[in-house]
């Protein structure tokens, strides 16, 4: 006899795919997402992701839409299932990993790399608004900002639009008032981890 290894959830769907893509979709109703990004939260393979995909968009809970040569994908709002699938999906979330989203503060998420990163600036961007989620400032040249920005973006479930930026690079931007250092100050910053005082807060 075959070891039972789905959990309920993805027995229900069918697929573990395509209920982690369910999920992503019916927790952020008014999001939007590409294939690359929902690999990435999810941490499934590209050809799962796509397959499971056309599923979905062939019964119709999701829609897709082109921007700049870019296909995203979206809950359907108007399915006569789409209610029903945010009340599954939002009741059924990780009741631990949202424990943890909600209690762990970002200095404690910033330890690991504590000998890397120079600052974090956490913007609080508004759904369809343009711009970043996060100011990474440090040494990335063994990528472990990059890995631990892709650990984060997990633990949040959702896709998360990040800058990293060598600290040098960052300093000489902030003194000539660079256009995307000005953007990003012009955003709502909802936490800034900067223990060597570098960051000044800067207005247009």
């Amino acid at each position: 006899m075959s070891k039972e290894t789905n959990t309920p959830i993805e027995k229900l769907f069918g697929s573990k795919t395509r209920a982690k893509l369910l999920r992503l979709f019916f927790e952020n109703l008014d999001k939007s997402f590409y294939v690359r990004e929902m690999t990435r939260v999810i941490d499934e393979q590209i050809n799962s992701v796509r397959r499971e995909l056309l599923n979905l968009e062939s019964i119709g809970v999701i829609k897709t839409e082109s921007f700049d040569n870019k296909v995203y994908y979206s809950a359907n709002n108007k399915h006569p299932f789409s209610h029903a699938l945010a009340e599954i999906f939002s009741k059924k979330i990780d009741s631990t990993r949202e424990k943890d989203i909600k209690e762990t503060t970002w200095e404690e998420y910033c330890r690991p790399v504590k000998n890397y990163l120079k600052a974090l600036v956490v913007i609080n961007r508004f759904p369809g608004q343009d711009g970043i989620d996060l100011l990474i400032i440090g040494n990335d040249r063994t990528k472990k900002l990059t890995r631990w920005a892709e650990v984060i973006e997990k633990k949040q479930g959702k896709p998360i639009n990040y800058v990293i930026l060598p600290t040098d690079d960052f300093l000489y931007r902030q003194n000539v008032r660079d256009r995307f250092i000005l953007d990003v100050f012009e955003l709502e910053i909802s936490d800034i981890i900067d223990p060597d005082k570098i960051i000044k807060l800067l207005k247009k």
